[in-house]
Formats: C-alpha cells, sequence, structure tokens
C-alpha cells in the first residue's frame, strides 16, 4: 500500500507564489514518475509537470513559471509555483508511479486547492 500526502495549497493573490508537497510512504521499492496533475470546476484533470530521474516536463501553460522537482531520500515531490494567474486556479493532484511487489503502480494523492484570485 502507498500512501500520498500532499500540502501547500491555498488562496494567493496574481503574480504570488506557492509551493506544493507531495510526500509518499508505504512499501515500495522505487518511485518512477513523479508528476503533479491539475483540475478545474468543469475541465478535465490535466498534466502539470512531470519529473523522473533524469528530465522534466512541463505543460506549455506553465513553463518558465513552475518548477518541479524531487527530493529521493523523503520520497517527496515539490512544484513551485510562481507568476500565478487566475488561470491557474484549480485542485492540484500529485501522481507517482511506484514499483511494488505487486509490479509497477499508479497512486494519486487526495488534491490540494489552489485558488488565484486577480
Amino acid at each position: 500500500q502507498v500512501q500520498l500526502v500532499e500540502s501547500g495549497g491555498g488562496l494567493v493573490q496574481a503574480g504570488g507564489s506557492l509551493r506544493l508537497s507531495c510526500a509518499a510512504s508505504g512499501t515500495f521499492f522505487g518511485i518512477y514518475n513523479m508528476a503533479w496533475y491539475r483540475q478545474a470546476p468543469g475541465k478535465q484533470r490535466e498534466p502539470v509537470a512531470a519529473i523522473t530521474s533524469d528530465s522534466t516536463n512541463y505543460a506549455d501553460s506553465v513553463k518558465g513559471r513552475f518548477t518541479i522537482s524531487r527530493d529521493n531520500a523523503k520520497n517527496t515531490v515539490y512544484l513551485q509555483m510562481n507568476s500565478l494567474k487566475p488561470e491557474d486556479t484549480a485542485v492540484y493532484y500529485c501522481n507517482v508511479r511506484v514499483n511494488t511487489r505487486w509490479g509497477l503502480g499508479d497512486y494519486w494523492g487526495q488534491g490540494t486547492q489552489v485558488t488565484v484570485s486577480s
């Protein structure tokens, strides 16, 4: 069983910054991909950023403003969000792909609300 605990969401004015964290715990042998998704009201969940051991990827809408990073010792992924815009308002979810005794599995965090006021 793998658990993900997210933190760091909140209300911020446009142009402000927030840092999201997602810590993984449980029984697994390694973490491959770690990513952040978001879902705005009435819209589908969309990928925001992803990180592997040697690469990062970003949605075009957040390039240059968001930075994803990971601390392997803490099994934690971060999302530093700068220059926030009202259109960044959404529930943000972390996603990890881990190797368990049952094989590779994808797990989701509970979500954290990010609200950007204009």
